[in-house]
């Protein structure tokens, strides 16, 4: 006890989250899968990540649980008050619980937990004699209840309130919300499922299915588990729920304003699915839920589906920057190979949707592939969608702007910015897993972690620039008794060389190097040191020719950070800059611009407007030289709302 409050100590967090924050390690696919070391045990302290956590802790937290009061997503549990309520509110509330709570892990804050114990109080207080618990449909419309799943949200905000209990229960060993969700849960499973006299639904927007595996993980209740098989299960079977509830509302099925539901991934069964489709932060959130199921049920059917999917998404649908979602006509995707930049979508939500998928994937089968995407969209898409200040966010993430496009303090629909938040407060998760005698380093920043391999407790401390230089360090300290172990280094797919020495001594790749990940077996010492030096050029690159928007366009990056022009940095207008294919470009770090960045620098041609005063059509432009400097992508729009551009004409 701590001033009248519970905290678990560090050992007691690190163990919690261990068991139960590892969605993706059931006991029937333990054999099959590797475990992430929770956030609790690695410890973060490079300059590119670390800044942007503290800000979030610091800044953005307060920031939103601000907006949170002001817009009133607190009041909506008051049945008192007399405010506007939206349908959604819960969820964006309980993603600040969540990310809050798992700040609190690592910094215990008594103000910050007095803020989630009252919220907890108004729930527990509002929740209904049978269970159910959703703060519009008891205050506003208690006759509409479960009327439309199609459109309404209720069990997509449960499913957020459940990640939301399972996490301040983890961070502090309080079980009043997870009490109050688990009763809530309980009703669910009353309600729905293929047995007679149920409700044989599921979301319109998934949620729940993924939120579910990690309620079971946190009270052991194989209920959750089941019942969240059958959301996936039912999903798109036929006949079709939506239209026989939307029948039910006196409603025309073919009147739902996106048309069909691939909009919601429900259009055919999921395990029948062969391309992304619709809503990209509902398909990231169900192909989540498909791969959690795979797991806990050993499910083939189900993550062959999702290698279809991967396949199709990264093939074809994905931006440079890791963004996911090509238009705002549905929030998603589109068809195949079209990537509009100045149009693109690229939800933050979606964006970290898709890090949510890669790094389940990644525990299933270690493959480098999942770890360069969750990578690119870390520190490209994702990132971007906060300020500097960690106060304002972008809903959409567009690849050029032509000026007046910044970022907001807010949105009616505030989905993405407690969605980055609960991210960053948990973002040491995403660097190690373990799995028996393996221990993998996915990222590399500099940190130290601890995990348990062979039943013993290894140390791994990494010591790097990275992302702004290549090299990696890492010490070894190893378990007393289990000292013989396995540890599998990612080569990442932007990298053309690599060097790697164990004690100053060359390891030859050739050979141990398999889906990306150099394996080094043997038996380590206390103060073993791995030397790991990734070439980091700046690279030029292209899209497959397919892309109309792209053909003859060409993008820079240098390791895993793509890179832009803004116009706080020219004379000339971004759009009529193009690069020759002959021009030399260097790289300087500075300290003092946008955090502190590298920098890419060389020569241009600019075409003049010369003579083209009133008239449109004419003869080919004059070019004159000019300079170029180019910032991380991740920082643009920190400036004000100038003119972007990650595509530059090649010539």
């Amino acid at each position: 006890m701590k001033d009248g409050r519970y905290h678990a100590s560090n050992q007691q967090i690190s163990t919690a989250y261990k068991i139960i924050d590892s969605n993706f390690k059931g006991d029937k696919m333990a054999k099959h899968s590797y475990t992430p070391v929770p956030f609790t045990s690695v410890k973060l302290n490079d300059r590119f990540w670390v800044p942007r956590i503290n800000i979030n802790r610091t800044s953005t937290l307060e920031h939103e649980y601000d907006q949170c009061k002001k817009t009133g997503q607190i009041d909506a549990w008051d049945p008192k008050s007399t405010r506007n309520r939206h349908i959604f509110y819960d969820s964006d509330l309980a993603k600040w619980i969540e990310a809050a709570a798992y700040s609190l892990a690592n910094f215990p804050d008594a103000e910050v937990e007095k803020r989630i114990d009252h919220v907890v109080d108004m729930m527990a207080d509002l929740q209904m004699e049978d269970g159910y618990l959703n703060s519009y449909f008891i205050n506003v419309d208690k006759t509409q209840r479960w009327k439309n799943l199609r459109d309404a949200h209720e069990l997509y905000c449960a499913g957020h309130l459940m990640e939301a209990a399972v996490a301040y229960y983890q961070s502090t060993g309080k079980r009043k919300l997870l009490d109050v969700m688990c009763r809530y849960a309980d009703y669910i499973d009353t309600t729905f499922g293929a047995e007679q006299g149920k409700i044989r639904g599921y979301c319109g927007h998934e949620e729940i299915e993924l939120a579910l595996v990690k309620l079971y993980h946190a009270t052991k209740n194989e209920k959750y588990l089941k019942l969240a098989q059958y959301f996936v299960d039912e999903r798109g079977a036929e006949p079709h729920y939506f239209d026989i509830e939307a029948k039910a509302r006196g409603e025309d099925p073919q009147g739902f304003h996106f048309r069909n539901y691939e909009y919601c991934q429900a259009q055919v069964p999921l395990r029948t699915l062969n391309k992304v489709s619709g809503h990209a932060v509902r398909a990231m959130y169900i192909y989540c839920g498909m791969v959690d199921m795979a797991i806990e049920t050993d499910d083939k059917t189900l993550m062959d589906a999702c290698d279809r999917l991967w396949a199709n998404l990264c093939e074809k649908n994905l931006y440079i920057t890791g963004g996911i979602g090509q238009t705002a006509n549905n929030e998603g995707f589109t068809f195949d190979y079209d990537l509009p930049n100045e149009t693109a979508y690229a939800e933050t939500c979606a964006n970290i949707g898709l890090v949510f998928w890669s790094h389940r994937l990644l525990q299933l089968y270690c493959d480098g592939r999942y770890a360069d995407v969750m990578e690119r969209a870390l520190y490209n898409g994702v990132i971007s969608g906060v300020s500097l200040d960690g106060k304002t966010f972008f809903y959409g993430n567009p690849l050029e702007s032509r000026g007046g496009y910044g970022r907001s303090e807010w949105f009616g629909c505030a989905c993405c910015p407690p969605n980055i938040a609960r991210l960053l407060a948990s973002l040491g998760q995403y660097v190690y897993s373990v799995g028996g005698s393996e221990a993998m380093v996915h990222l590399y920043c500099q940190s130290e972690a601890q995990m348990t391999v062979n039943g013993g407790l290894l140390t791994l401390k990494q010591k790097t620039e990275y992302p702004w230089d290549g090299r990696v360090q890492i010490t070894v300290d190893p378990p007393k008794d289990a000292s013989e172990f396995t540890i599998k280094l990612r080569i990442p797919g932007w990298c053309r060389k690599a060097a790697l020495r164990v004690n100053d001594k060359p390891v030859d790749l050739e050979g141990i190097v398999d889906k990306g990940y150099a394996s080094i077996g043997r038996t380590w010492s206390a103060g073993d040191v791995i030397t790991l030096e990734l070439a980091m050029p700046v690279e030029r690159v292209y899209t497959h020719p397919t892309v109309r928007q792209n053909f003859g366009y060409v993008a820079l990056q240098r390791g895993p950070i793509v890179y832009c022009l803004e116009q706080a940095d020219h004379a000339e207008d971004v759009w009529r800059i193009a690069l020759p294919k002959t021009s030399e470009l260097t790289t300087r770090f500075e300290k003092d611009v946008l955090g502190g960045v590298t920098l890419i620098e060389g020569s241009a041609m600019a075409a003049s407007t010369e003579g083209w005063d009133h008239k449109l059509y004419g003869d080919e432009p004059k070019m004159t030289p000019c300079k170029i400097k180019a910032v991380p992508y991740c920082t643009w729009a920190n400036r004000g709302a100038d003119a972007m551009k990650i595509w530059l004409r090649e010539m």
